[in-house]
């Protein structure tokens, strides 16, 4: 990643720290759900490192069940927070394509929402990779496409704009899973509706975790007013029968295995013909 953009995401995670904990309903659930895929292991780990750990709350979870923890972030006040709350993970300040561990040290690598906010999502793969040992696993969730479609269509009836994040899809996530070298990836997709009752508290929520547009090439400066006003009209046409507003987020789930042995065969995820859910 580059250094503009590593210090634009740390900055705004940093500055909504104190108040993550507030707002982060989405990440709690898809955290407890990815923890739940993680009990699948028939092994007990000795080293597990979560990444993009943010306040540590999954950090804290595994430290219920497995001794070595490592949360790390690129977000010095997240840590400051989640040594608040515990002491049983250590906590390690660093990039997610810099990872301060030797090669093939880890035997669980967890991530939970952090590879969205990643420009380089194959480097940030292939340092996990490296790290990871050949029988170690990785566990992953990170957004797609589908996520915040509401807000991302009103925005267009207004402008051409760039005003929601951009995500990649669960093949270029397989693919990129296959091409840093893990084996036997399994990749599927969920969707989860939060519902808020007007626009402003879904912008707000957020706001709240960090998770504003950060986004190269997106509108610079303050939104007009009356292009604001035309958005909100637009949102409306999604408005429930309970009155609520809802807010689309599509969940892809990965885990794989370490480095398979050299010579097997790879075939892209984007070739393969899976249901989704």
């Amino acid at each position: 990643m580059n250094s503009d953009y590593l210090e634009n995401v740390s900055q705004s995670f940093d500055r909504a720290a104190s108040s993550y904990e507030q707002w982060d309903a989405l990440q709690k659930m898809i955290g407890d759900d990815l923890l739940e895929r993680i009990h699948w292991l028939k092994k007990t780990p000795k080293n597990i490192l979560d990444v993009g750990a943010g306040t540590g709350r999954l950090s804290r979870l595994l430290s219920q069940h497995y001794d070595n923890v490592y949360s790390l972030d690129l977000a010095p006040n997240m840590l400051k927070q989640a040594r608040k709350q515990t002491s049983s993970a250590q906590q390690i300040c660093a990039d997610a394509m810099h990872l301060p561990f030797a090669d093939n040290s880890i035997d669980l690598l967890v991530s939970n929402l952090m590879l969205q906010w990643c420009n380089d999502v194959n480097a940030v793969f292939s340092e996990c990779a490296r790290v990871l040992k050949p029988d170690g696993a990785l566990f992953f969730s990170t957004l797609g496409p589908d996520t915040l479609k509401e807000l991302r269509y009103s925005w267009a009836c207004v402008d051409a704009l760039q005003h929601v994040n951009h995500f990649w899809d669960m093949h270029e996530y397989g693919d990129a899973v296959l091409n840093a070298g893990f084996s036997n990836p399994v990749i599927d997709v969920d969707r989860i509706q939060l519902h808020y009752p007007d626009v402003h508290g879904v912008m707000k929520a957020l706001k709240g975790i960090g998770a504003h547009n950060i986004t190269a090439g997106r509108a610079h400066g303050l939104t007009g007013k009356t292009k604001f006003k035309a958005m909100l009209a637009a949102y409306e046409h999604y408005r429930l029968e309970n009155g609520l507003l809802p807010a689309t987020y599509e969940v892809i789930y990965g885990h794989a295995w370490g480095k398979k042995p050299a010579g097997t065969v790879a075939i892209p995820i984007s070739k393969i013909e899976r249901a989704q859910k």
